[in-house]
């Protein structure tokens, strides 16, 4: 099978699927005569095709996707003009947290925002797949340690953790949150566009590590 012929497989089964696929997945569509080396640079090759169009080919932490490019959001808005209700205040916040200090007890939440955090907040978060409790932390009470998983990536459109924005004030997750939008049923980080979207709300923050 030529590049070209390999190219168009590949695309078609990335546009087919409505989850991201990984590479090793792939390499399944060709019988696994192409290297891994090779399936990758067929998939760069199709990013740089896709550049200037409308859609986009991105690498998620569970492997692949084609997905719409940030600026055609307010077209597409306009197919679904309905909007999902929107998450808290204290959910934002508790899943900013959560995203910056992890793992991170429920006390640490608490400390950083300077109010109890109500346990359906939590819950939430679990229900939606963007948190999960990793193990426990040896002390009183031997509390959870939350930490975000690999769906949180998958929806925010990032391939690692390393892909947050920065933060200001490393010891305070909740002044520097990327602007958070929805997208479809979930929240969409805008990388490129980030604005603040969390006002930081407690002078409290976790002391230097």
């Amino acid at each position: 099978m030529n590049t070209t012929d390999a190219k168009r497989v590949l695309e078609t089964a990335l546009i087919c699927t409505q989850q991201p696929i990984a590479a090793r997945e792939l390499s399944a569509l060709f019988q696994d005569q192409l290297g891994m080396d090779t399936i990758k640079s067929l998939l760069s090759d199709l990013q740089l095709d896709w550049t200037q169009r409308g859609a986009e080919l991105v690498q998620v932490a569970t492997g692949w996707r084609f997905q719409s490019r940030p600026e055609m959001r307010v077209f597409l808005d306009r197919l679904h003009p309905e909007k999902p209700p929107k998450y808290s205040r204290a959910a934002l916040e508790t899943l900013a947290i959560i995203a910056y200090r992890q793992p991170a007890t429920r006390g640490d939440m608490e400390d950083i925002r300077g109010v109890t955090i109500n346990s359906m907040v939590i819950k939430q978060l679990e229900d939606r797949g963007w948190v999960e409790v990793i193990g426990h932390r040896e002390s009183v009470g031997r509390p959870s340690l939350y930490a975000t998983t690999r769906q949180f990536l998958d929806d925010l459109g990032l391939s690692s953790l390393d892909q947050l924005p920065a933060l200001e004030n490393p010891h305070n997750p909740l002044g520097a949150l990327a602007l958070l939008e929805e997208n479809g049923d979930s929240l969409q980080l805008n990388l490129e566009n980030a604005a603040p979207l969390l006002e930081a709300s407690a002078d409290q923050a976790l002391p230097p590590s």
